[in-house]
């Protein structure tokens, strides 16, 4: 069975298929009860079946593609091995601006593209189909539909449980534009399995799918023209994309926003886009094409009648803990709406083992879940932006430190910046803001400043190595400090000091 973005007879991709979608594989007798039934083996469903299973639960995995889910497969581990290739290229590139000299350099793409395939064989074990079987999870190779209320069917074996959890994701949503699929595309699921580079890659879609491969696939030495609605990463800041627009114009990526593709059409080896912005009708051609327009949930086959689980809008019916109208199932991960993310699917699966087993009361909508869309620069989010506050009704204002004016930024020529958003008149922190290098990483601190105290001024007694972009944190801190400082204070330690004198 051949797998969209896998190259046949590769060796590495072959080991990756013998983890997670081993050939000859036998799926177990069932047991006549599980405590949890999973459909989906990506990070949600392999959290929660690891989980019961640690626990002592009988658990039951059922995943009809490859084990991994599109993370590890045609997600965040390929897409970050291209991202680290092609950062590699940028950096000595632009190295003679620090003195060094690298002369011309070029980006051999089959041998990038083998150490990504070799790295994701290598992280697949993580989520082999023999590792889970040692962990104590049946697992299950196959297509699995619900066929009772306490019962899903997977190739004609019945499997009754208590609960049951929903994990099976979602897929690139494909646009109906005419001449689409006769002129051929990419998604996320397929743009992995390049063994040549293309010369012209277009882009369809300004989120981070799009993002992170028209700024990689530029680096690696192909022009790219992107063609995106309306704007780039619409979620984030303005003024953090502002920096991204801007890095991606320098680099020479050609990004149309606010602009409609139309239909596609192929000619040779190109595919012609007719596309529609303010300016009027125009063409676009490149012998490649990526659609990176959004996402659509992995719900159909399930047979959710049978189970009496209801659907709402174009996805499943669910409250705050996130469980369907069968009560006895659950949903987790992308399935489930809300932020498409896989550190997001890990909380969600958390949240559900202890509402599904110990009477927990975790809600959905209490959790923290940070985002980061991993271009050059990075760009993360923590909490509430601008745009959420104001939605919400509440007024706000913003601390802000630019890299660029700390030491560390000074030395390295860094850009970006790291923002706070507060309510207004306190130091009670809605929201992070970060853009630059390594912005995700940094995220964690904002997330525990926000799970903890909330203040911003809390950030001034913490201590951070210096030289470091980290210390903009302590800045921030500071600056919340200073904002305390009033001028009627001031006032009173002046005749305190004189007093004293």
């Amino acid at each position: 069975m051949s797998h969209p973005g896998l190259v046949t007879g590769n060796d590495f991709d072959a080991e990756l298929l013998h983890l997670v979608a081993p050939e000859a594989w036998a799926n177990p007798v069932p047991q006549d009860k599980y405590d949890l039934v999973v459909i989906g083996a990506g990070p949600a469903g392999l959290v929660a079946a690891v989980g019961a299973a640690g626990l002592g639960a009988g658990v039951a995995l059922i995943e009809k593609g490859l084990l991994g889910g599109d993370c590890l497969n045609a997600g965040c581990v390929p897409s970050k091995a291209l991202l680290a290739a092609a950062r590699a290229a940028h950096h000595a590139r632009s190295a003679s601006k620090f003195g060094v000299q690298c002369g011309n350099v070029t980006v051999d793409f089959p041998l990038m593209m083998d150490r990504m395939r070799r790295l994701r064989a290598g992280l697949a074990k993580h989520d082999g189909a023999q590792r889970f079987t040692a962990l104590g999870v049946d697992v299950f190779l196959g297509e699995g539909a619900f066929s009772g209320a306490d019962q899903v069917t997977v190739k004609g074996a019945a499997l009754r449980f208590r609960k049951a959890l929903i994990a099976t994701g979602a897929r690139a949503l494909v646009p109906d534009l005419p001449g689409l699929k006769e002129a051929g595309f990419h998604t996320n699921e397929t743009i992995f399995g390049l063994t040549a580079l293309p010369k012209h890659l277009l882009v369809i879609g300004g989120g981070p799918i799009g993002c992170e491969m028209a700024q990689a696939f530029r680096r690696f030495g192909a022009d790219v023209t992107m063609i995106v609605r309306e704007s780039l990463m619409p979620k984030d800041e303005p003024e953090a994309v502002s920096f991204v627009r801007q890095a991606f114009l320098r680099e020479g990526i050609t990004i149309l926003e606010n602009t409609e593709t139309i239909s596609v059409s192929r000619e040779g080896e190109d595919r012609v886009l007719k596309v529609r912005s303010m300016h009027g009708e125009s063409e676009v051609r490149g012998d490649a094409l990526l659609v990176a327009a959004g996402r659509a949930l992995n719900i159909e086959g399930l047979n959710l009648g049978e189970a009496g689980i209801e659907k709402e809008g174009r996805g499943l019916k669910l409250n705050d803990r996130l469980q369907t109208t069968n009560a006895r199932v659950f949903a987790a991960g992308d399935i489930a709406g809300g932020p498409q993310f896989t550190h997001a699917a890990d909380a969600h699966a958390r949240a559900v083992l202890r509402n599904a087993f110990f009477f927990g009361r975790a809600k959905a909508s209490e959790l923290l879940v940070p985002w980061c869309t991993y271009t050059d620069p990075e760009v993360a989010q923590v909490g509430l932006t601008e745009a959420m506050a104001k939605a919400k009704g509440l007024e706000t204002m913003t601390y802000r430190v630019e890299f660029s004016e700390m030491d560390r930024g000074v030395l390295e020529e860094e850009e970006g910046f790291l923002q706070a958003l507060v309510i207004k008149g306190t130091d009670k922190v809605l929201g992070f803001t970060i853009t630059g290098p390594h912005a995700g990483d940094f995220a964690g601190e904002a997330a525990l400043l926000l799970k903890t105290t909330g203040r911003l001024s809390t950030l001034d007694g913490v201590i951070h190595p210096y030289p470091t972009l980290g210390e903009a944190f302590k800045r921030l801190g500071g600056l919340a400090m200073k904002s305390k400082f009033t001028p009627g204070l001031a006032k009173l330690f002046k005749r305190y000091f004189a007093f004293m004198r």
